[in-house]
Protein backbone atom coordinates (compact mmCIF):
# COMPACT_ATOMS: atom_id res chain seq x y z
CA UNK A 1 0.00 0.00 0.00
CA UNK A 2 2.88 2.77 0.98
CA UNK A 3 4.54 1.98 -1.96
CA UNK A 4 1.55 2.26 -4.31
CA UNK A 5 1.01 5.40 -2.73
CA UNK A 6 4.36 6.28 -3.07
CA UNK A 7 4.73 5.53 -6.65
CA UNK A 8 1.10 7.54 -7.13
CA UNK A 9 2.72 10.69 -5.71
CA UNK A 10 5.71 9.82 -7.85
CA UNK A 11 3.45 10.47 -11.02
CA UNK A 12 1.66 12.78 -10.10
CA UNK A 13 5.02 14.72 -9.18
CA UNK A 14 6.34 14.09 -12.25
CA UNK A 15 3.27 15.16 -14.39
CA UNK A 16 3.52 18.65 -12.66
CA UNK A 17 7.24 18.82 -13.43
CA UNK A 18 6.61 17.80 -17.56
CA UNK A 19 3.66 20.65 -17.08
CA UNK A 20 5.89 23.43 -16.01
CA UNK A 21 5.97 26.08 -19.51
CA UNK A 22 9.52 26.38 -20.52
CA UNK A 23 11.28 29.63 -20.11
CA UNK A 24 14.19 31.63 -20.80
CA UNK A 25 16.24 30.25 -17.75
CA UNK A 26 15.52 26.79 -19.13
CA UNK A 27 18.44 27.00 -21.77
CA UNK A 28 21.87 26.56 -21.40
CA UNK A 29 24.59 28.57 -23.62
CA UNK A 30 28.07 28.76 -23.82
CA UNK A 31 30.00 31.16 -22.64
CA UNK A 32 32.61 33.27 -24.47
CA UNK A 33 35.70 31.28 -22.68
CA UNK A 34 34.41 28.12 -23.90
CA UNK A 35 32.38 26.86 -20.82
CA UNK A 36 29.38 25.68 -21.34
CA UNK A 37 26.58 27.78 -18.75
CA UNK A 38 22.95 26.54 -17.78
CA UNK A 39 20.91 30.18 -17.72
CA UNK A 40 19.35 28.89 -14.83
CA UNK A 41 22.02 30.76 -12.35
CA UNK A 42 20.07 33.73 -14.04
CA UNK A 43 17.00 32.85 -12.33
CA UNK A 44 15.04 34.90 -9.99
CA UNK A 45 17.47 38.27 -11.95
CA UNK A 46 16.19 40.42 -14.45
CA UNK A 47 18.04 39.57 -17.43
CA UNK A 48 18.38 42.23 -21.10
CA UNK A 49 19.73 39.96 -23.58
CA UNK A 50 21.12 41.44 -26.49
CA UNK A 51 22.58 39.97 -29.55
CA UNK A 52 26.06 42.06 -30.21
CA UNK A 53 28.56 42.50 -32.76
CA UNK A 54 31.30 44.60 -32.81
CA UNK A 55 31.49 46.54 -35.84
CA UNK A 56 27.89 47.81 -35.91
CA UNK A 57 26.97 51.59 -36.64
CA UNK A 58 25.02 50.87 -33.24
CA UNK A 59 28.26 48.90 -31.32
CA UNK A 60 29.38 52.16 -29.78
CA UNK A 61 25.76 53.28 -28.34
CA UNK A 62 25.22 50.36 -27.37
CA UNK A 63 27.70 48.78 -25.30
CA UNK A 64 28.72 52.07 -23.55
CA UNK A 65 24.90 52.08 -22.27
CA UNK A 66 24.51 48.64 -21.71
CA UNK A 67 27.60 48.95 -19.48
CA UNK A 68 26.19 51.52 -17.91
CA UNK A 69 23.28 49.57 -16.91
CA UNK A 70 24.75 46.80 -15.80
CA UNK A 71 27.02 49.01 -13.70
CA UNK A 72 24.40 50.79 -11.98
CA UNK A 73 21.55 47.92 -11.39
CA UNK A 74 23.97 44.73 -11.56
CA UNK A 75 23.93 44.90 -7.54
CA UNK A 76 20.61 44.35 -7.49
CA UNK A 77 19.39 41.55 -8.97
CA UNK A 78 20.38 42.54 -12.97
CA UNK A 79 22.23 41.19 -15.75
CA UNK A 80 22.69 41.95 -19.45
CA UNK A 81 23.53 38.74 -21.30
CA UNK A 82 25.26 39.56 -24.51
CA UNK A 83 25.22 37.38 -27.41
CA UNK A 84 27.56 38.17 -30.30
CA UNK A 85 25.93 37.36 -33.85
CA UNK A 86 27.03 37.68 -37.10
CA UNK A 87 24.29 36.83 -39.12
CA UNK A 88 23.48 40.70 -39.75
CA UNK A 89 26.43 42.33 -42.11
CA UNK A 90 28.92 40.05 -40.80
CA UNK A 91 29.96 42.96 -38.20
CA UNK A 92 31.31 40.23 -35.79
CA UNK A 93 34.13 37.97 -37.72
CA UNK A 94 36.09 37.52 -35.09
CA UNK A 95 36.62 34.65 -32.77
CA UNK A 96 34.80 34.43 -29.46
CA UNK A 97 38.89 35.42 -27.59
CA UNK A 98 39.04 38.65 -30.14
CA UNK A 99 35.40 39.72 -29.37
CA UNK A 100 35.79 39.92 -25.63
CA UNK A 101 39.28 40.91 -25.78
CA UNK A 102 37.87 43.92 -27.90
CA UNK A 103 34.91 44.49 -25.32
CA UNK A 104 36.65 44.47 -22.26
CA UNK A 105 39.30 46.79 -23.49
CA UNK A 106 37.40 48.78 -25.26
CA UNK A 107 33.90 49.52 -23.13
CA UNK A 108 35.27 48.03 -20.21
CA UNK A 109 32.17 45.25 -20.23
CA UNK A 110 31.59 43.51 -17.34
CA UNK A 111 28.67 41.88 -17.85
CA UNK A 112 28.31 38.23 -18.88
CA UNK A 113 29.07 37.29 -22.71
CA UNK A 114 28.56 34.05 -24.48
CA UNK A 115 30.11 32.58 -27.46
CA UNK A 116 28.89 34.12 -30.77
CA UNK A 117 25.30 32.04 -31.99
CA UNK A 118 23.06 32.12 -34.19
CA UNK A 119 20.00 34.62 -33.60
CA UNK A 120 17.56 33.30 -36.44
CA UNK A 121 17.16 30.69 -38.89
CA UNK A 122 17.19 26.89 -38.87
CA UNK A 123 20.46 27.01 -36.75
CA UNK A 124 19.47 29.44 -34.38
CA UNK A 125 20.42 29.38 -30.87
CA UNK A 126 17.65 27.64 -29.01
CA UNK A 127 17.42 30.01 -26.24
CA UNK A 128 17.02 32.99 -29.36
CA UNK A 129 13.94 30.52 -30.98
CA UNK A 130 12.35 30.82 -27.78
CA UNK A 131 12.80 34.47 -27.02
CA UNK A 132 11.53 35.01 -30.90
CA UNK A 133 8.37 32.72 -30.19
CA UNK A 134 7.52 34.28 -27.47
CA UNK A 135 7.94 38.00 -27.89
CA UNK A 136 6.78 37.33 -31.48
CA UNK A 137 9.53 39.34 -32.46
CA UNK A 138 12.86 37.59 -34.91
CA UNK A 139 16.03 39.93 -34.95
CA UNK A 140 16.11 41.65 -38.15
CA UNK A 141 19.28 43.39 -37.15
CA UNK A 142 22.34 43.02 -34.65
CA UNK A 143 21.39 44.86 -30.96
CA UNK A 144 17.95 43.37 -30.44
CA UNK A 145 17.28 43.24 -26.66
CA UNK A 146 15.00 41.17 -25.06
CA UNK A 147 13.79 42.17 -21.73
CA UNK A 148 13.38 38.58 -19.70
CA UNK A 149 11.57 38.70 -15.77
CA UNK A 150 12.80 36.56 -12.89
CA UNK A 151 10.49 33.91 -13.81
CA UNK A 152 12.25 33.46 -17.56
CA UNK A 153 9.31 34.92 -18.86
CA UNK A 154 9.99 37.90 -22.18
CA UNK A 155 8.06 41.13 -21.00
CA UNK A 156 9.52 43.24 -23.58
CA UNK A 157 11.50 43.09 -26.99
CA UNK A 158 13.19 46.36 -28.98
CA UNK A 159 15.03 46.79 -31.88
CA UNK A 160 18.70 48.34 -32.70
CA UNK A 161 16.96 51.59 -33.26
CA UNK A 162 15.37 51.78 -29.46
CA UNK A 163 18.48 53.21 -27.25
CA UNK A 164 19.06 51.49 -24.45
CA UNK A 165 17.80 54.50 -22.41
CA UNK A 166 14.48 54.32 -23.74
CA UNK A 167 13.85 50.95 -22.27
CA UNK A 168 15.80 51.52 -19.01
CA UNK A 169 12.72 52.77 -16.84
CA UNK A 170 11.12 49.16 -18.07
CA UNK A 171 14.51 47.50 -16.39
CA UNK A 172 14.01 49.78 -13.56
CA UNK A 173 11.22 48.80 -12.46
CA UNK A 174 11.14 45.13 -12.89
CA UNK A 175 14.40 45.73 -10.91
CA UNK A 176 12.36 47.77 -8.02
CA UNK A 177 9.35 44.96 -7.80
CA UNK A 178 12.06 41.85 -7.43
CA UNK A 179 13.71 43.94 -4.58
CA UNK A 180 10.22 45.30 -3.61
CA UNK A 181 9.33 41.33 -3.02
CA UNK A 182 12.87 40.01 -1.41
CA UNK A 183 12.00 42.40 0.75
CA UNK A 184 9.14 41.00 2.18
CA UNK A 185 10.22 37.54 1.69
CA UNK A 186 12.84 38.17 4.50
Amino acid sequence: MEAAVAAAWLLLWASACAQRERDFYDFKAVNIRGRLVSLEKYRGSVSLVVNVASECGFTDQHYQALQQLQKDLGPHHFNVLAFPCNQFGQQEPDSDREIESFARRTYSVSFPMFSKVAVIGTGAHPAFKYLTETSGKEPTWNFWKYLVAPDGKVVGAWDPTVAVEEIRPHIVELVRKLILRRREDL
